[in-house]
């Protein structure tokens, strides 16, 4: 009952939004007081520094060579074919470049100073116009831009104040298809217009929720138009242009997933990606008018994630994820007949697209000690050229840690034997004696941990000499649409006792030390950082939550509000009075008493979804209980640093604190 009443008091304090009333209001249970804390702030540039000691400058300089490797994304083909549209960086933020051949020079052509990841030529033969993508300071307040190379000129499209993304072009590259906030901020509508006409466009249909165009067809009449509500359920629906009606393609399906790639060539039927099947996404060809499935990855016991169709429809490729693996496999649409696939290096596929022609396929691979590249494979042949190489800021690839995939008991069972988590393990070249331990915990939650190239990773391993676990606990996705239910709502908890259980797995290792693990984690991520220190503080170390929740109600009413919907059906509505019971029970600021292990916490100002409140909140409680926490936070940043300047001094104190707590490195 104590606790119930120092919830509800809890709760009323933070629905007012003031912090420091919040503390007062639960100040029974702290030990310690504010005034007891000396915080030492610093300020650079943009970036605010409380506690945190000044950095290493022999660890400086070896971490400026991992800061330095870059990788390269692929983005699109220019109209003619010749070369591909890529993203890298080569100052402080990624940009646009163009490479007209294989392992040719990385041409710069947008140069914003913030980063841009997105762009797409004009789809008429000899045009040099492209639409791009870049939001200011992290806010993710995305504007659409207009690019001709010919003339130099940049234009902004869009009203500088919505969210606006997911842009296509149609076939004939009269219009695109775009998603805006701009009707009230809240839903997410689709839009289709000439570029030049985007700003006074008129929504395709007014409807609540979060849609986003997937492709128009042949002729382009049609659109074909994705809704998520969440990873487990989502719509889809085709816009007629001339007629301007919406249809809901098969409403009778409600809770199964559905994505999709594009039209047949015949525009009778749709390329679609669902999980009706079964526990994982499969390909399939939908008819329309008849509303029959004919699947055709029925073998394969995995999550298609990543599908393109070529212009003219006849070749799809599409990638499974094998246990964190990405395979690729090619499909004759015409007779729904695979094709010899290209020969390609193991590991994990970014992006992939088919040229003009469709003649060739180029596709984005980071490997575990690799950077992130782009490889073109010809579809007759079946050759497999590289087109970038991505430099490691000097390092020797040949010390990189490789991800062995493991797996470990935990606390429940299926079919009568304990549920086994998967986890990537890196260890440390040549590594002696018992390793420290960091377990890193990926965001979503409904996101999944892949083998693909961390330069964290490899700095923590090289330079800390530390073993570094990244587990997909329940609630993440490619292990089928059961396990990623598995920790919804009121069993939030259970993805946390994942974390028990591997702090256990560790304690059985020779190798590892069970006495020096800490835990680093960012957005849910974070969540389960500061979960994990309120039930497991004793068997830990110490700390670092990046852009995490503290509290879901605080959370869920401070999240943009184009974001809530989205989110509460993984969380629960804080709106019914039992789910807000059970998340102010669960949550780590109304537990914060039980953390007495130095934290470091990490914040962007501009963060949209995990507002910096947050991360005040638990600061201000930790501090308050006479905790040792340090406080990085990025003016100009959101969700995550994306500067590289601040991303240097982030991870300086995440290294610096990390060293502190588990100790010098002895490999």
């Amino acid at each position: 009952m104590e606790l119930e009443q120092d919830m509800l008091r809890l709760n009323t304090v933070l629905r007012a939004g003031v912090c420091a009333l919040a503390i007062a209001a639960f100040a029974p249970a702290f030990t310690g007081t504010a005034s007891a804390q000396q915080v030492e702030r610093v300020e650079k540039g943009n970036l605010v520094l409380e506690n945190v000691p000044a950095a290493d400058p022999e660890l400086a300089d070896k971490f400026r060579a991992y800061l330095n490797a870059r990788s390269a994304g692929f983005a699109g083909w220019t109209a003619d074919g010749s070369g591909i549209l890529i993203t890298t960086r080569f100052g402080e933020v990624n940009q646009l470049h163009l490479v007209r051949q294989p392992m040719g020079a990385r041409e710069q052509i947008t140069f914003a100073e913030e980063p841009i990841t997105n762009g797409e030529f004009r789809p008429v033969a000899g045009s040099n116009e492209l639409i791009y993508v870049w939001d200011k300071g992290g806010s993710e307040y995305y504007q659409l831009f207009h690019l001709d190379l010919d003339s130099g000129d940049s234009r902004m499209l869009t009203d500088g104040k919505s969210r606006n993304q997911s842009f296509l072009w149609s076939h004939k590259g009269d219009r695109i298809a775009f998603t805006s906030t701009r009707r009230n901020d809240r839903d997410t509508d689709v839009y289709v217009a000439a570029p030049e006409q985007v700003a006074s466009a008129r929504p395709v249909a007014e409807m609540e929720g979060s849609y986003s165009p997937i492709a128009f067809s042949q002729d382009d009449s049609r659109l074909l138009i994705g809704q998520y509500i969440s990873v487990t359920r989502s719509f889809l629906y085709i816009a007629d242009l001339k007629a301007g009606t919406v249809t809901k393609l098969r409403p009778e399906l409600d809770n199964v997933s559905q994505s999709a790639v594009g039209f047949t060539p015949d525009g009778k039927g749709v390329f679609i990606l669902s999980d009706e099947a079964g526990e994982f996404r499969r390909l399939g060809v939908l008819d329309i008018a008849g509303g029959g499935v004919r699947w055709v990855s029925e073998d394969i016991p995995w999550d298609v994630e990543d599908v393109t169709l070529s212009k003219d429809g006849s070749t799809i490729a599409y990638a499974f994820n094998e246990g964190g693996w990405s395979s690729i496999r090619l499909l004759d649409t015409a007779s729904l007949q695979h094709k010899p696939a290209p020969d390609l290096p193991k590991g994990v596929v970014g992006s992939m697209g088919f040229s003009p022609d469709g003649k060739r396929l180029a596709i984005s691979i980071s490997q575990p000690t690799a950077p992130g590249d782009v490889f073109v494979a010809d579809i007759a042949s079946g050759e497999v050229k590289q087109w970038t190489k991505s430099e490691v800021g000097g390092l020797n690839t040949e010390t990189f840690a490789t991800a062995e995939l493991i797996e470990y008991p935990t606390f429940d069972q299926v079919d009568g034997k304990p549920r086994m988590i998967p986890s990537f393990l890196y260890t440390p070249r040549n590594a002696q004696g018992k390793l420290p331990v960091i377990i890193s915990i990926h965001g979503g939650p409904e996101a999944q941990s892949r083998p693909s190239f961390s330069s964290t990773y490899q700095f923590w391993a090289n330079e800390l000499g530390a073993a570094v676990l990244v587990p997909n606990v329940r609630g993440s996705t490619g292990y089928g649409k059961t396990y990623v239910t598995l920790d919804n709502g009121f069993k939030r908890e259970d993805s946390v006792k994942d974390i028990g259980a591997l702090i256990d797995w560790v304690a059985t290792q020779p190798n590892l030390d069970k006495d020096r693990i800490a835990l680093v984690g960012g957005s849910y991520g974070g969540y389960m950082v500061l979960a994990g220190m309120t039930h497991y503080n004793d068997r830990l170390a110490g700390a670092v939550d990046i852009v995490g929740i503290s509290n879901f109600v605080t959370f869920l009413e401070s999240t943009k509000e184009y974001r809530r919907d989205l989110r509460r059906p993984e969380y629960g509505d804080e709106r019914d009075p039992a789910m807000r019971e059970h998340l102010l029970k669960i949550s780590p600021l109304t537990n914060a008493h039980k953390i007495t292990k130095p934290m470091l916490i990490v914040q962007g100002a501009n963060d949209p979804r995990v507002p910096r409140s947050e991360a005040e909140q638990i600061l201000a409680q930790i501090r308050a209980n006479g905790g040792d926490a340090w406080y990085v936070l990025a003016m100009d940043e959101g969700h995550g640093f994306r500067k590289k300047a601040n991303q240097f001094e982030d991870q300086m104190a995440r290294a610096m604190f990390l060293r502190k707590i588990l100790g010098q490195a002895t490999n």
